[in-house]
């Protein structure tokens, strides 16, 4: 499975998992201008952005720890925009981060950081 494949695959369990937890989907891989957000979702109370990251395995860590600052403000430009565009600005939202081991295996693993970061 090349890197492609396995984060379609990834983002696949990622709503999967959401979904299952309550959360309704609202987008998948919405992108403004060069940057991208995998997942919005909405509980009861605010948007979600989540940002989702597969691996295979931890030889370079674990996926979560690849988020630099530099993904960060393009998650927050991006969340600006899908707000702006639904006319949803000032809505409470919140950056969640979803790291998924191994996707579709037996021996999966998916950790679901709620609130993993804030504006910079």
């Amino acid at each position: 499975m090349n890197h492609v494949e396995l984060g379609r695959l990834g983002e696949e369990r990622a709503a999967e998992h959401l979904s299952s937890r309550g959360f309704l989907v609202l987008d998948r891989n919405y992108r403004f201008m060069r940057a991208e957000v995998d997942i919005v979702a909405a509980t009861d109370r605010e948007i979600v952005f989540v940002e989702v990251k597969t691996r295979n395995s931890t030889s370079f860590g674990e996926p979560e720890e690849h988020i630099d600052d530099r993904k960060k403000r393009q998650l927050f430009k991006v969340a600006e925009a899908w707000l702006h565009e639904r006319r949803m600005e000032g809505s409470p939202v919140r950056f969640d981060v979803i790291s998924i081991l191994r996707p579709g295996r037996s021996d999966e693993k998916i950790n679901h950081i709620e609130g993993a970061f804030w504006r910079l």
